[in-house]
């Protein structure tokens, strides 16, 4: 039996429990009943702190209705609640908006992630530590059991959320989270999104107020019998960041100014300020290339140009595209940027390669032509793994220093 940390402040009021549990469902009356009570088993039995579930029906089309509803009169604190239309985010913006419980939780139906993790989940809520709460599977102390196409998607996803919003959360679409009610009630009238992307945009929207998202390692089982369209929700995915990239380059949402005083700059600032340091690096790169090309062989050239350009690359990327401040992990960075800088150079040596193949006696326009589509080709490389690698703003800022990102 677990027992409330004592560290833990007594937050409900009479009526109002400490959290409300939201499982959105559609179509699943084989799994609903069993989940539900499985859940309300462990809270009653094992939970220290007052709960409500509530089980949101998306018009569902199947029994799924009469099943909730027959568990909300069987189980004490259990609520059905019905939504004419579909949509995992409608379901929980519905239910949110109106709770009055001290934080608000959601979780799949199949119950995937281990209910163990939920205490550790909420009790940062409630202390008033953090603001969001999500469980992760993508930590090195996460336990999960699922196939490779799911891992490698899921991968992936929050790569690019990392790459394309600059996110700093490690699992965007874990269905187990939570979140503070009042944070939740800022947040609601600015999230867009009704389906699959309404978590990954409320946890955007947070970051980029501010607010302080804590991370829970989880043990996680997948549901081989899931019925998610993997297909049609990345494709919703990416038209949800393209419209998040948007409204957020473009100053559309009120987000309120960052707490922590971060400018949070946006992909397209970023994207500016790293082309014009480029253009001015490759100038210099080619400038430097023609005239050491007159003493050595091209591939030296090459390399020599790439490696003094590459070294002032970095460094002002650093400062003036990533707004990195000081000396903590500058040489660090130098040495990942001469990691990107490899890459740099094995692709414009293999388009010299292939240049001289093709043509022995090409002349320099000719060889400058190449090195220019292939340098072209990694900066593209190097813009991706400075914002999503090197330069990446850690989740836990507290572990800098303080004049180290401005």
């Amino acid at each position: 039996m677990l027992q409330r940390p004592d560290d833990l402040p007594v937050v409900m009021t009479t009526g109002s429990p400490a959290i409300e549990i939201v499982i959105p469902v559609y179509n699943e009356a084989h799994d609903l009943a069993p989940s539900v009570r499985r859940l309300h088993d462990y809270l009653t039995t094992e939970f220290p702190l007052s709960f409500r579930i509530t089980i949101a029906d998306n018009a569902s089309t199947d029994d799924t209705w009469a099943i909730a509803s027959a568990l909300e009169l069987e189980l004490p604190n259990v609520h059905a609640t019905y939504i004419s239309k579909k949509g995992r985010g409608r379901a929980l913006h519905a239910v949110w908006s109106t709770s009055s419980a001290t934080v608000l939780c959601y979780m799949d139906v199949d119950l995937s992630t281990d209910l163990a993790a939920l205490l550790p989940l909420v009790a940062p809520l409630l202390s008033g530590h953090s603001d969001l709460a999500i469980g992760t599977r993508l930590a090195r102390s996460s336990r999960i059991v699922r196939g490779p196409k799911r891992e490698v998607i899921s991968r992936c996803y929050n790569m690019l959320l990392r790459t394309l919003l600059a996110t700093r959360f490690s699992d965007a679409q874990c269905g187990f989270k939570a979140i503070r009610a009042d944070r939740a009630r800022e947040l609601l009238p600015m999230v867009q999104d009704n389906g699959w992307f309404f978590d990954t945009e409320l946890l955007v929207l947070a970051e980029r107020s501010g607010m302080r998202i804590h991370e829970v390692p989880v043990d996680w089982i997948d549901d081989p019998d899931s019925r998610v369209d993997i297909v049609q929700t990345a494709l919703a995915d990416l038209r949800g960041i393209a419209r998040l990239s948007r409204d957020l380059a473009r100053g559309r949402l009120p987000l309120k100014a960052n707490e922590r005083g971060e400018s949070g700059a946006s992909l397209a600032a970023q994207l500016a300020r790293f082309c014009g340091v480029g253009i001015a690096s490759t100038i210099a790169y080619l400038a430097l290339f023609l005239l050491l090309r007159t003493t050595m062989s091209a591939a030296w050239a090459n390399a020599a140009a790439l490696l003094v350009t590459a070294i002032g690359n970095t460094a002002v990327n650093r400062s003036f595209t990533f707004g990195v401040r000081g000396r903590t992990a500058q040489m660090r960075h130098q040495l990942q940027g001469l990691a990107v800088f490899g890459l740099g150079l094995a692709l414009s040596t293999a388009a010299l390669a292939i240049v001289h193949a093709l043509a022995p006696n090409a002349g320099r326009a000719v060889e400058v032509g190449a090195l220019v589509v292939a340098n072209l080709a990694a900066t593209i490389v190097r813009f991706l793994l400075f914002r999503s690698w090197i330069f990446r703003r850690p989740a836990n800022r507290h572990e800098m220093t303080v004049e180290e990102y401005s």
